[in-house]
């Protein structure tokens, strides 16, 4: 304790002094001040040697640790102390519960005396029955076009949910249109809001039990068996209904003026039924009996029961991480299941619906957890609007930041496989080689050469914004880590100038158009078609089959051979007896097939023409043809034009030059001779000469 006394004195002479400080500093110095005694004097010299300052510092870190220790322990023992009022307070209110229940007992017989009790029971009546009674209506009028769509699964589904929402415009018409005491207004608007909960429970559970029990092949094989789904449809919806009318029980007691600690504990009294629904579906749940289903079930039952008791020890971020753990795996698999059913059932609706399958894949699932999160911050008390305080903890901040961080992801997730469908889903639908116009064809090859690339791109950036977000949630201050990693982007980017330099030129190529993808292009050593790209590199199909992977910084120049148009020319060598006008005639009726061959005659820009004779060979007349073609379509039409060609100039007697060799001199008549007196030697027998 003297050690503590004198902590604190000497804080608080070090507040004076500095108060002191700032005083002389901001005031002007008054005429008749009265000097300090000695002996402050004295304690102010003496505050200021280093050795007094250093013990100083170390007396006031030792409590700070010591208190740091303190508040871990108080918050574990403020939780047991709490569960012991929380239970005390609970246990007293069953000896006030008589007396209260008279009170309130008074309050409705006053307000129905001032009403009129049969003009209070008759509302209630209306608002009980009217969404009954309109949704059987609506049913009886459509129930022709019912049966005609009742193959359909979308509209068998939609058939469960639409319902629901005339049943709650029912209700909160019957809500609106009568005048309401105040007590009885709070218990109506509890009891509509109960009635359309439970009314869309059970077209949802409905939904989904339709869903899961599809046949989902030729077999007529279902995912779940009709009877299961079926018992646990019925346990889900008795389950709910049960809960969302003690709800109402619940927030009916407030108004009627009952205490707290008496609706905590109608509140536990009606959990006990919860326990007792939740325990009669585990033992009489469906399936094969086994050795361990005994000794599950009694698991499932002791578990139930310590989340009755963590749930009136007032536990309840406990309450709630065990429900989670218990029911958010299986209705995560129930909802992938029923999405997977949906899927075969409506494969034809949904084959040319990417973002629809996408939200439906993702959306659901992500939908989910995000609620499960967000329900889990507001229960641990850890909002956005309440967290932003100066006394936020270390605690509530990463809490805080997770759950939004886990909401951040799974926004992220849903959001980039939508980006992507949607990408993908417009390179499906714009095939080059399609039977398109020429303008289409380049609008196309454009968008299969830019999506890839744009989708890429956003990919990173979703990954790097939903990441600094998670992190600016956790506390963690961004704006230093941007600014490092762009001191790191540049000695990487110093380190890695390769890799840079083809990002760049691939930007610097795309942005200029040289090449799309199915284009054939040429650069140096490489050639091949445009199969695909990346940030830093392109792939070319040679056209015998290898694929070379080229970075952008290593293409040069590019030749590009699929752009606009492309000229053919061919040569022929004819002899010099040939009639040139006549062969320039038969070029020319060549040429008008091709053009009106419904094949070829489309990709044929000039036709086949003969400019003329290009030179005088050694051994013939040397004549050039060329034509003009849509890129690609130059080698097809060549082909068939030469064997045009041959076929016409065969049957109007003209004739291909080759070159001949002769040989002629003496050697020649020697042969000759030698051969004669061979064959003379041979008919007569004799020997050969040498």
């Amino acid at each position: 304790m003297g050690r503590i006394s004198a902590i604190g004195i000497c804080g608080i002479m070090m507040l004076l002094s500095l108060f002191s400080a700032v005083h002389a500093q901001t005031m002007p110095p008054a005429a008749d001040a009265i000097p300090p005694p000695a002996q402050v004097r004295q304690m102010m010299e003496l505050m200021q040697t280093p050795e007094v300052k250093q013990w100083m510092a170390t007396q006031m870190a030792a409590p700070a640790a010591q208190t740091t220790d303190q508040e871990e322990m108080s918050v574990l023992s403020g939780r047991l102390e709490h569960a012991r009022r929380h239970i005390a307070m609970v246990s007293g209110a069953a000896m006030t519960l008589p007396s209260e229940v008279a009170q309130a007992s008074s309050l409705v017989m006053s307000e129905l005396h001032d009403a009129g009790p049969l003009r209070m029971a008759a509302q209630f009546l209306v608002l009980l029955i009217a969404g009954f009674i309109v949704e059987i209506v609506v049913r009886r009028a459509v129930r022709e076009r019912r049966e005609r769509a009742a193959q359909m699964t979308g509209t068998r589904l939609a058939a469960r949910i639409i319902p629901a929402f005339v049943f709650a415009l029912a209700t909160g018409l019957a809500l609106v249109i009568f005048n309401w005491p105040p007590i009885s207004q709070n218990i109506a608007i509890a009891l509509a809001i109960a009635l359309v909960v439970q009314r869309f429970a059970v077209s949802i559970g409905g939904v989904i039990v339709d869903l899961v029990t599809l046949p989902r092949g030729e077999g007529e094989t279902v995912a779940v068996d009709a009877a299961v789904a079926q018992f646990w449809f019925r346990r889900c919806a008795l389950f709910v209904i049960y809960f969302i009318f003690g709800w109402v029980i619940l927030q009916s007691m407030e108004p009627l003026g009952y205490s707290m600690a008496a609706r905590y504990l109608v509140g536990y009294i009606l959990g006990i039924g919860l326990f007792l629904i939740a325990t009669e579906a585990v033992w009489s749940r469906p399936g094969n009996e086994t050795r361990h289903r005994h000794v599950i079930n009694w698991l499932l039952i002791l578990y139930f029961l310590l989340l009755w008791g963590i749930w009136v020890l007032s536990f309840d971020w406990l309450l709630w991480v065990c429900i989670y753990l218990l029911l958010l795996p299986k209705v995560l698999s129930v909802s992938t299941l029923a999405v997977k059913s949906f899927h075969q059932a409506e494969a034809g609706f949904l084959a040319q619906r990417h973002i629809a399958t996408v939200l439906l894949d993702r959306g659901v699932r992500a939908l989910i957890i995000a609620l499960a999160a967000i329900w889990l911050g507001h229960v641990l008390g850890v909002e956005t609007a309440m967290m932003m305080t100066s006394n936020e903890t270390m605690v509530d901040r990463i809490t805080r930041g997770t759950i939004g961080g886990v909401v951040i992801l799974l926004a992220a997730d849903l959001l980039w496989h939508l980006v992507r469908a949607y990408i993908d889903g417009k390179l499906l639908a714009s095939p080059v080689d399609g039977i398109v116009s020429d303008d289409e064809k380049v609008k196309r090859a454009r968008l299969q050469t830019l999506l890839p690339i744009f989708r890429n791109i956003l990919a990173v950036v979703i990954v790097v914004i939903a990441a600094l977000m998670v992190l600016s949630g956790l506390g963690i201050e961004i704006g230093p880590l941007i600014a490092g990693a762009g001191v790191v982007g540049v000695a990487v980017g110093f380190g890695a100038q390769t890799i840079v330099k083809d990002v760049i030129s691939g930007m610097f190529y795309l942005w200029d158009d040289a090449f799309r993808v199915g284009e054939y292009i040429e650069s140096g050593s490489h050639k091949g078609v445009v199969e695909a790209f990346s940030l830093r590199s392109v792939k070319l199909r040679h056209h015998r089959g290898p694929l070379t992977t080229v970075p952008f910084g290593e293409l040069g120049a590019v030749k590009n051979l699929n752009r606009d148009w492309t000229i053919d020319k061919i040569s022929l060598n004819v002899t010099y007896d040939t009639d040139l006008v006549k062969t320039k005639k038969i070029i020319k009726q060549i040429g008008q097939q091709l053009l009106d061959n419904p094949e070829w005659g489309p990709n044929i820009i000039e036709t086949l023409k003969m400019k003329g004779v290009e030179q005088f060979g050694e051994f013939a007349i040397e004549i050039r043809l060329s034509m003009m073609t849509k890129p690609g379509e130059q080698f097809v039409i060549r082909r068939n034009a030469l064997a045009m060609i041959r076929n016409a100039f065969k049957e109007n007697g003209i004739e291909f030059a080759v070159p001949t060799v002769q040989v002629s001199g003496d050697r020649e008549i020697e042969a000759s001779v030698a051969a004669a007196r061979y064959a003379a030697q041979a008919h007569s027998g004799g020997e050969p000469p040498a």
